[in-house]
């Protein structure tokens, strides 16, 4: 099977770099962002999701990044969209979404409110289509309700802090939520010309497979929603970039790539010997990633 990123760019382009997962309330994260740098003047960053739980850490950070990149794309994680009883905005669901578009709007970030860009690349252009679309569950065996598989994730401890703190409102469910945000990104991505090549930048991942990676049988159930497991067929899709599993990962499905770029905790990335950066989704190649140079740890 071809690879859709193979035959690298002259390093002297500007490249789209993505990560996700920078979680900076921890110490060690906050110094590997501050060593992120583009590395072309017109270089890009897509960043998927989980900056900070904090709206305003967010901006800082995200503001940080603007400055030091051409571009900068954001698409909310669920750590963005958590509130905390002690936050300083105790805005819920839809309401926290849209404050931190606000926020992102402020400091020249795109979100995926606004128009896809595109980015004239060298060799071909790439329309960036960044999606906000949450999960619904479906992650899980098909023959066990919901009810029985949260009962089972609850008893064993392997139950993502959304169940606490991820807040639908105005939607009555997160299902609903994101229901309602998949037949909105349809519609857009139905929108986009023939002959485009999308990436497709989001928290979660379109698919189920990489979720099935994971250390616990219960967990994929936050971790995306099988509404969109066709996507990459449907839509001109090039590149898929995600986070969320914190399993940093190049692979091919139906000849799309897909990309999880997530930095994670520094507990997973000191274990794997180097904290993961961002990666080059125009150059990178399967099992051998163009990545921005990291800092010692």
């Amino acid at each position: 099977m071809s690879d859709p990123r193979e035959g690298c760019l002259d390093p002297t382009h500007p490249h789209v770099w993505a990560v996700s997962d920078l979680h900076v309330g921890h110490e060690a994260n906050q110094r590997v962002v501050d060593s992120l740098r583009a590395q072309h003047p017109g270089d890009w960053l897509l960043v998927a999701g989980d900056v900070s739980e904090s709206p305003s850490r967010t901006q800082e950070v995200l503001a940080g990044l603007r400055r030091r990149f051409d571009r900068v794309i954001w698409a909310p994680g669920n750590h963005e969209l958590w509130t905390h009883p002690h936050d300083e905005d105790q805005s819920r669901g839809v309401a926290r979404y849209e404050s931190l578009v606000r926020r992102c709007r402020a400091i020249d970030v795109l979100t995926p409110e606004d128009e896809y860009a595109t980015w004239r690349g060298p060799a071909h252009d790439l329309v960036v289509a960044p999606v906000h679309l949450l999960y619904d569950y479906s992650f899980r065996d098909p023959a066990v309700d919901l009810d029985t598989a949260l009962r089972a994730a609850w008893d064993a401890g392997h139950v993502f802090t959304d169940e606490l703190l991820l807040h639908p409102d105005p939607y009555p469910t997160r299902q609903a939520w994101c229901r309602a945000r998949v037949e909105l990104t349809e519609k857009r991505l139905a929108e986009v010309g023939p002959g485009v090549r999308l990436v497709v930048v989001g928290h979660y991942p379109l698919i189920e497979e990489p979720a099935r990676r994971m250390f616990s049988p219960h967990l994929p159930m936050w971790c995306g929603t099988r509404l969109t497991s066709d996507w990459h067929q449907r839509f001109p899709i090039h590149t898929i970039v995600h986070g969320h599993l914190h399993m940093p990962r190049s692979s091919v499905y139906d000849g799309v790539a897909v990309e999880e770029v997530s930095l994670g905790y520094p507990r997973e990335w000191r274990a794997r010997g180097r904290p993961f950066v961002a990666r080059s989704i125009v150059c990178g190649a399967v099992g051998d990633p163009a990545e921005v140079a990291s800092p010692g740890s």
